[in-house]
Order: structure tokens, then sequence, then C-alpha cells
């Protein structure tokens, strides 16, 4: 198969999705070609071998969701085994166990015992994940705020898989709770970030804003950007603190390229702009 019918296939069905390279080349995975070869292979159309492959993929996502909801913790390391085998980790996280996740908070509640154990399970896979991912070979750095009430919240999980992401992209994670203030100016002088994500829902905007303005005061004017954070207030502008995408995945890579323009932002998104937020703060040093 040439590289022209893929090409032609993605631009027509959307499948089979490379991801890129550094240089910009596609980045075909095993799994999902296979897939599309074995139903070739049967004689079907194009577009109905397309269909038998997204669903063959599909599966491991039927296979996550029925482990989780019967509280089977082995079968659901042995489900993303499975969806490791066929997609890179990034997509692995990205197609089975966050839309796994979703479901099940869909179905049960986002307050219930299943959903409890799901999350649970989930957030220590994640950790797992990052802890694995290989050392750091960017001089880039990022700190992570984390405005989610606790970690079985769903906007939690979508911040570990961005700090997952993140780490596999060559980059040094640290992640705060918003609250952590006190002694804050010298972790940042040790740490030296080079961007600021604010993650989560959850922390009142006026608590956001002073968690900022302090790491301001110690590390400078970095660029401050938002990930699953609504906008909770009326006090929004187009401008300020950028609004990264919901997927973990091109969170992390617009959230890169901020930081390789300097802190430019190609197109202003509708965001909590942290210079309007009207909060009093002492102006001394962080210790």
């Amino acid at each position: 198969m040439s590289p022209n019918t893929l090409r032609a296939w993605e631009r027509r069905f959307g499948y089979p999705k490379p991801q890129r390279s550094p240089g910009k080349h596609r980045l075909y995975t095993h799994g999902e070609v296979a897939a599309l070869r074995d139903a070739l292979q049967e004689g079907l159309s194009i577009s109905s071998a397309i269909s038998r492959a997204r669903e063959a993929l599909r599966a491991d996502t039927h296979i996550l969701v029925g482990s989780l909801n019967s509280f089977e913790l082995d079968r659901a390391d042995a489900a993303m085994e499975a969806a490791l085998a066929l997609r890179s980790v990034e997509r692995s996280v990205e197609e089975v166990l966050l839309p796994s996740l979703v479901e099940l908070g869909e179905r049960h509640g986002y307050d219930s015992a299943p959903w409890a154990f799901a999350a649970r399970w989930a957030g220590d896979w994640l950790q797992r994940a990052q802890r694995l991912a290989p050392p750091p070979t960017r001089s880039v750095s990022v700190l992570v705020g984390n405005a989610s009430p606790d970690d079985l919240e769903i906007d939690a999980l979508y911040m570990r898989a961005l700090e997952l992401f993140l780490s596999r992209a060559g980059t040094k994670v640290l992640t705060l709770p918003i609250s952590g203030i006190s002694g804050l100016g010298d972790l940042l002088t040790a740490f030296r970030p080079d961007a600021v994500v604010v993650a989560g829902s959850h922390d009142a905007d006026d608590d956001v804003a002073r968690w900022a303005y302090r790491v301001r005061a110690v590390a400078g004017a970095l660029p401050i950007t938002l990930f699953h954070r609504s906008t909770r207030s009326e006090r929004v502008r187009t401008t300020g603190a950028r609004l990264l995408a919901d997927s973990p995945g091109e969170a992390h890579r617009e959230l890169l390229a901020v930081i390789e323009s300097g802190g430019r932002m190609d197109a202003p998104s509708p965001a909590l702009d942290l210079a309007e937020t009207h909060v009093l703060v002492p102006r001394r040093r962080v210790s």
C-alpha cells in the first residue's frame, strides 16, 4: 500500500490517523494499519473496511468499561495492555482510558462508588505510566496548579493525563495545589518553570489569581494557561490566560508551542484574565 493511498484515505475518511515526528513526518500506529489491512483482505470496500477497523479498535474501550464496571482490576490492567499493543501510550489514554471513564461516570454518576473505584484505578495507572516515562530531554519546565478538590474528579484525571504527555515529551513537570502558597518562593527558585498551567475548575477565580500572582512575583511574567477550567465568573476577557484544548494531547502540543514561541499567543481565546481579577495581595517577596 503506497503512502499516497494512506494519505488520501486520511484526508477523505480521517483514518488512519497519524501522529507526527519532530520532523513533521507521519507516524502511523501499527494497530490501525493492521486492522485496516485485515478488513481489506476480507474483500470489503474501503469505507466498509475503515468502519470494521474502527470497530475493532473500539472493542478495547468496551472491555475496559466492562472490567471496571465489574470491579476487576487485573482485567482492567489487561485491557490497557491490549490497547498499548495497538496504540501509543498517548492514544491509548485518549481513545480508551479517558472515554471509558467518561462513560462510567455518566452511567453511574460522578459521586458513585463505581466511579470512585474506576477513578482510583485510572489515577494509579496514569501515575505508574508517568513514573515509567523517560528522563527529561528538553530544558523546559512546566508548573501545574491543581485546582481540583481531590484525585477522584474527572478534571483531575485529565490533568494527570496532561502531566503524563508532557513528561513523555521530555518536559519536567511539577504539580502543586492552588492552596499551596507557603514556601512557594524557594520552590520556584529551584524549579524555574517556563510556563504555568491552572488545571481544574473547582477553586475560585480569586484563589487562582492570588496563586498566579505569587508565582509571577518570584518567577517573572510566565505565560499562564488554563486546562479544563470553566470560566466561573463574569470577569472574562479575550486576553490574558490562554484556554488550552480539552484534549490532553492537543493541550500539551499547544503549551509547548507557546513556550517555544517565547510565550506569544497567535490568537486569543476565551479565558480568565488574571489581570482583571480584583485581588489584593501584599506587595512583598514570597519566601
